[in-house]
């Protein structure tokens, strides 16, 4: 822990008259207004950023944690101060969240180092929230902590426990192959998600929530605990006497998210085998402060660690199963030998000081051991090769090993309109070995959607086929599976070699060499380059600001002016 500080509480700040005399009278006088006692108001002060809204589900509970975060705060001797921020509803935004996560995170950013806090609580949940939290408080430089909203219980069908959203994903594949009717598939969307919380499996926001943990931004133990239970109550009130702690004892995020922390946070994403997106959002949070690690890197972590949690989309628990079994905490412990131990955690403490404490009991069969992993390599690699000269994901974990190594046909759509009119036709010139390819859905050409799990053609899935090798530069959600070629940069929208794939161009995936590559003559891409033009540009807004500054997925999918200097790697 840091030394003692003395808090600026109020006098954080002052707005500029000229005058920092009269700036502090004006601002006392102004905050007298709000029923606060002169006691309180020589108090640290913690903001609360939360972002709660009807157009977010997984938030409904937010204003009874920010409550919780405020007793924390008051119990230890603080004065919370509650703010709003965006919100990004995963489902309720178009034409995705992902255009809008950059524009979160230069709003937390601004208010937090506009002002008047010694410390903040980010209060977030769904998929592009956390990150874009974590992002601006990185920017902003001030002592932080996260809590998330927590997960959702599952719901139950004739007998079946549901989860949002891979379960909704089977279900819809099995009423595109003609298995259930129009009835039952109406039951279904009202028990997939039935209480408040993010999805129930290992997607995207709860991979980011315990990439968090990981990264030493939230307290031990509450990546987790779902959103109903009572203990996220609890961890909400410990988060904000923690956010007072900060404030006496400074820690900035640039102490806690550093080379070796991303380090840590990308070996227990590999091992929970989470969601393609956490690598886009990660890169981004370790952007923020200059951190990048390498492509290559990336690989040898994925390889050297296993996939060690047996939950959806992956394996068969959702999240409520991984609270008990042991959580965050018990993956770490098995991956312990291959950890940066001396990593600062947001609440003074070293990860080596956190895991050196006893595991309590956990249950294999949702968190193996070290030495019985699920899978002896990482859900998640990184791609190289003439169609991804800049690189690609793939999630090695959620595939079909059969599809590995093979070579197809590409059965190309130009863009989410062109497949959306013909994915489904009689008339589509498509086999089982074929490689469906979608161009013009990255962050430059639709904003990057989840769009890249493309729907096997419906008179393949009611022919039987449940999988086959698909190819874009758009994302895919943390909930999907499938053989599925992610994140293709150079984008198709900025002329990558995606952009000159053809139907009927043979492609050849190698998970085994890392690669994916257009069997295409140089030569000819080169040419078809010559006659391709790039998509017309938003003239106004945020639209054309994301336009002109947004980085290729590689880069994390900032804004090019947002982010911080390069600093040094990790050792390896």
């Amino acid at each position: 822990m840091s030394a003692p500080h003395e808090p600026l509480g109020l006098d954080n700040g002052l707005t500029n008259y000229g005058d920092r005399d009269f700036a502090r009278y004006l601002r006392r006088s102004m905050a007298h207004s709000m029923g606060v006692s002169d006691e309180l108001l020589s108090k640290p002060i913690v903001g609360i950023a939360t972002s709660p809204s009807q157009f977010n589900n997984c938030h409904r509970y937010m204003p009874e944690l920010a409550e919780a975060v405020a007793r924390g705060v008051l119990a230890a001797g603080g004065l919370p101060r509650e703010f709003p921020t965006i919100s990004l509803g995963e489902v309720f935004l178009n034409p995705t969240s992902m255009v809008f996560r950059n524009l979160m995170s230069m709003d937390v950013e601004e208010m937090i180092r506009g002002q008047p806090m010694d410390a903040v609580v980010l209060i977030g949940g769904c998929d592009k929230t956390v990150p874009a939290q974590l992002m601006g408080a990185a920017s902003a430089g001030r002592p932080a902590i996260q809590l998330v909203t927590g997960p959702m219980m599952t719901g139950r069908h004739k007998g079946e426990r549901l989860g949002a959203c891979t379960d909704c994903r089977r279900f819809w594949g099995k009423f595109r192959a003609g298995e259930i009717d129009r009835v039952e598939i109406k039951q279904v969307e009202t028990r997939l998600a039935t209480t408040a919380g993010t999805c129930a499996v290992m997607g995207t926001a709860s991979t980011m929530a315990c990439i968090t943990e990981a990264l030493g931004m939230s307290l031990p133990g509450t990546a987790a605990i779902p959103a109903v239970d009572s203990q996220r109550l609890v961890a909400a009130e410990e988060t904000g006497k923690a956010a007072v702690r900060l404030a006496r004892h400074p820690i900035t995020p640039d102490q806690v998210i550093t080379s070796q922390s991303v380090e840590n946070a990308f070996r227990l994403l590999m091992s929970l085998g989470g969601s393609t997106n956490a690598i886009v959002h990660l890169t981004a949070v370790a952007g923020r402060l200059g951190i990048r690690i390498s492509p290559d890197r990336l690989n040898q972590i994925s390889d050297e660690t296993p996939v060690l949690v047996d939950l959806k989309p992956v394996g068969e628990g959702y999240m409520e199963d991984f609270h008990a079994a042991g959580g965050v905490g018990a993956v770490l412990r098995e991956l312990k030998p291959l950890l940066h131990l001396d990593c600062l955690t947001i609440d003074g403490t070293t990860l080596r000081q956190r895991l050196e404490t006893p595991a309590g009991w956990v249950d294999r069969k949702v968190i193996r051991s070290f030495e019985q992993p699920i899978s002896p390599v990482g859900g998640l690699i990184a791609l190289s090769g003439t169609l991804a000269p800049h690189g690609a994901i793939f999630k090695r974990a959620a595939a079909t090993p059969a599809l590995f190594e093979v070579e197809g046909r590409a059965v190309v759509f130009e863009g989410l309109e062109d497949m959306a009119a013909r994915i489904d036709s009689p008339d589509l010139d498509v086999n089982a070995d074929d490689i469906l390819v979608l161009k013009n859905a990255g962050p430059h050409g639709a904003g990057m959607p989840e769009a890249g799990y493309l729907p096997i053609p419906s008179k393949l899935a009611r022919a039987g086929v449940k999988d086959m090798v698909r190819i874009s530069d758009a994302r895919m959600s943390g909930t999907a599976y499938g053989t599925i070629v992610l994140h293709v940069a150079p984008e198709a929208a900025v002329g990558g070699p995606l952009a000159t794939v053809r139907s009927g161009d043979r492609i050849r995936l190698s998970v085994a060499n890392k690669r994916i590559d257009l069997l295409v003559d140089e030569a000819e891409i080169q040419r078809r380059l010559a006659q391709w033009s790039p998509p017309p540009k938003p003239e106004r807004g945020y639209a054309a600001l994301y336009r002109n500054t947004v980085l290729q997925a590689p880069e994390g999918c900032d804004l090019d002016f947002l982010v911080g200097r390069a600093k040094a790697p990790a050792s390896t």
